[in-house]
């Protein structure tokens, strides 16, 4: 899927400021910190998985061993916690601490096993490891990428997914399945399919006047921008991040979101 605007638009309503999971995971409240921790993960375990892959060399075992690992130790440790986001955007400094995590890793005699000996996170909800191999097939390492490049590709990749599924939830609530449908199959299938089909098969498929589809298309889009920067404001960390993030993703700046 493309990381620039394109079918989305500039002239939408921004959606409502979400509160920065980075906050909630200090939150005096376990259950919140819980939350916000899954949310974090969630958001950010693929590329932690990749780039352990593809930049670190792990066979896959070890590859998800450590992913969980990652994220328990910083969690016991308050690593998150030392971040400043006058220095650098979080995911800078979740890249460079996963660096130095995998490092001090490799240098060990022998590695512990899931969980690292450290109190364990629950992660098994947002974690699926066998859909993030069958991605790396699909979409390479990322030769010829530094690291910081190929995070952040998989980090926006990781992004639409979440956007999508939450699109995917709130059509099926709000009874819009034939949008969704049209959706997949145009923007979602379409891209890597042998052939994209046009709007007017699209609407002979479903029983729809071409117009109709056109709209239901243009709608479902705006939602799902609605929900990219729903889920931008969730995992950034400030304001200027989450401006800087939406430019970069989706080719706009959300200006003075309301707070």
């Amino acid at each position: 899927m493309t990381t620039h605007a394109g079918p989305w638009g500039a002239g939408d309503r921004f959606p409502q400021t979400r509160r920065s999971v980075l906050l909630a995971a200090r939150d005096a409240d376990p259950a919140v910190r819980r939350q916000a921790w899954e949310a974090l993960a969630g958001g950010y375990w693929k590329p932690v998985y990749k780039l352990l892959r593809t930049r670190w060399w792990l066979d896959r075992e070890d590859a998800e061993d450590l992913t969980q690992e990652f994220f328990a130790t910083a969690l016991v440790k308050g690593t998150f916690e030392r971040y400043d986001p006058a220095r650098a955007r979080f995911r800078t400094y979740l890249r460079t601490c996963l660096d130095g995590f995998a490092a001090n890793e490799h240098k060990a005699a022998h590695r512990l096993k899931r969980g690292g000996g450290q109190a364990p996170v629950s992660l098994e909800a947002v974690l699926d490891f066998e859909v993030a191999e069958a991605e790396l097939l699909r979409h390479g390492a990322g030769d010829g990428l530094d690291p910081d490049e190929y995070f952040h590709r998989e980090w926006v990749r990781a992004l639409f997914d979440l956007a999508v599924a939450d699109l995917r939830r709130w059509c099926e609530t709000a009874g819009k399945e034939v949008h969704f449908r049209l959706f997949e199959r145009y923007d979602l299938e379409g891209p890597d399919a042998v052939e994209r089909p046009s709007y007017a098969e699209l609407a002979a498929d479903h029983g729809l006047p071409v117009t109709q589809v056109t709209n239901f298309l243009a709608a479902v889009r705006r939602e799902l921008r609605r929900r990219v920067l729903a889920r931008l404001r969730e995992l950034t960390a400030s304001d200027e991040e989450y401006r800087a993030e939406a430019r970069h993703v989706l080719g706009v700046d959300p200006g003075d979101a309301p707070k």
